[in-house]
């Protein structure tokens, strides 16, 4: 998640703010469809990178339970999924560098609580109602299931979950672009 969000949002608002690397690249035949896939996938390919390494640092110290836990680097490309295309989305609609503080806002609590530290049972009734229903909580779920093997049909939406969060991140944030590209 922290890769992904921040290489969708710092380095993309970088290059359509400061850069103008947009204004070029839509010049050509590439359409903005065409910049946010392939921002997206840089985000994919970085965060398979992160999730690679962890899944053999977890396999060195033996904390590895299942089989199971190889199909958790493809998990974690599609949490980096998801949160990469809502990061492009959001980036197109930062006017200053100051907008980042909405990032952090967002993104440090959402670490601290979907469960990363915590079984959600610790929280209070009302706060795990909002906690289950946070995109990194869906992800952190549906890893922990695969690296513990303790795999159920539930697993199946999370990955819903996330696919339709990474398909809406990738839909605005492609028309976003498309707009700009016309002032």
């Amino acid at each position: 998640m922290n890769g992904a969000v921040y290489d969708s949002t710092f380095n993309i608002f970088f290059k359509l703010k400061y850069a103008k690397l947009y204004d070029a690249v839509l010049a050509t035949p590439l359409s903005a469809s065409d910049v946010a896939a392939g921002e997206t996938t840089w985000a994919l390919m970085r965060g398979a990178l992160y999730s690679t390494t962890f899944l053999g640092v977890m396999l060195v110290l033996g904390l590895v339970e299942s089989c199971w836990a190889l199909l958790a680097v493809p998990a974690c490309i599609l949490i980096g999924f998801a949160f990469a295309a809502v990061g492009l989305a959001a980036t197109s609609f930062m006017k200053s560098s100051q907008n980042f503080e909405f990032v952090q806002l967002t993104v440090l609590p959402m670490f601290l609580f979907s469960t990363t530290f915590y079984p959600l049972s610790v929280y209070p009734d009302a706060l795990q109602a909002v906690v289950a229903r946070t995109p990194l909580y869906h992800g952190i779920e549906l890893v922990r299931a695969l690296v513990t093997g303790v795999v159920d049909a539930s697993i199946l939406g999370h990955v819903l979950y996330l696919v339709v969060m990474g398909a809406l991140g990738l839909i605005i944030g492609s028309k976003r672009l498309a707009s700009l590209r016309l002032k």
